[in-house]
């Protein structure tokens, strides 16, 4: 297993201010920021309320020190906490996002920030998803990922979405397929979860076959997907509109 897949240990990284004032508001414990003199000036009143070290440098130093070229001017580093239990989060919630193979971080933090933005109550994820927690994925999530729970469905999947509907739940696939019911045509059920596989592939036909329905967003001819970070966003937006 790649290092950048779950399951991680360790420390996690923000970047930039509005990632930085996310992760200060949620239950994550951050460690320390350091950043140039007007992102920490930014920051300051929310620091001082969490009497947390920050430390003042030049924004070559602030590369030099962590290793890649920082455009945000802060980072914080915060503690990874423990795993979550897919069960617990599917017994408090009624809309999910289910990840499968998403290893692209760009895409995963997407789906994380459009995940917030529609009131999903959880992502769950495969084991072959990239690690959410992973520096690229905060960032584009701009943070989000720190206020959606998440868990990895850990049993043999996908047999682990059984949990899902054991639990009521009703589980939409999308898909381009012609034998998909069109987006528009779908009546949103009070329990749901939204299936997404990978760019390209998208789902296994493991995952299809374990859905309760397929869906699709119709598209204009010579065009056949879209991004599946934006596709879940259009889901999404019928699903909760």
């Amino acid at each position: 297993m790649r290092a950048d897949r779950l399951p991680q240990r360790g420390v996690i990284i923000a970047e930039g201010v509005n990632v930085v004032q996310r992760l200060a508001r949620s239950p994550y414990r951050i460690r320390a920021v350091v950043g140039v003199p007007a992102k920490l000036e930014a920051l300051a009143p929310l620091l001082a309320a969490l009497d947390v070290e920050a430390y003042e440098v030049d924004k070559w130093t602030l590369s030099d020190v962590v290793g890649f070229r920082v455009t945000r001017g802060v980072l914080a580093s915060a503690d990874r906490p423990p795993p979550v239990a897919a069960e617990s989060l599917i017994a408090a919630g009624s809309r999910f996002v289910v990840l499968e193979s998403i290893n692209d971080y760009e895409n995963l933090g997407a789906v994380f920030r459009n995940s917030a933005a529609f009131g999903v109550d959880a992502v769950l994820l495969d084991p072959r998803c990239a690690d959410p927690l992973y520096r690229r994925s905060v960032r584009v999530s701009m943070g989000h990922v720190f206020g959606v729970g998440f868990a990895v469905l850990d049993r043999p999947w996908p047999a682990s979405l059984e949990l899902l509907r054991e639990a009521g739940v009703r589980l939409l696939a999308m898909t381009p397929r012609p034998a998909a019911t069109p987006l528009a045509r779908l009546s949103p059920p009070s329990r749901w979860a939204l299936l997404l596989g990978a760019e390209g592939p998208g789902l296994s036909d493991a995952a299809l076959a374990a859905a309760d329905e397929w869906v699709r967003i119709p598209m204009a001819d010579g065009v056949d997907s879209l991004n599946v970070a934006t596709a879940g966003a259009v889901a999404l937006a019928h699903l909760t509109g």
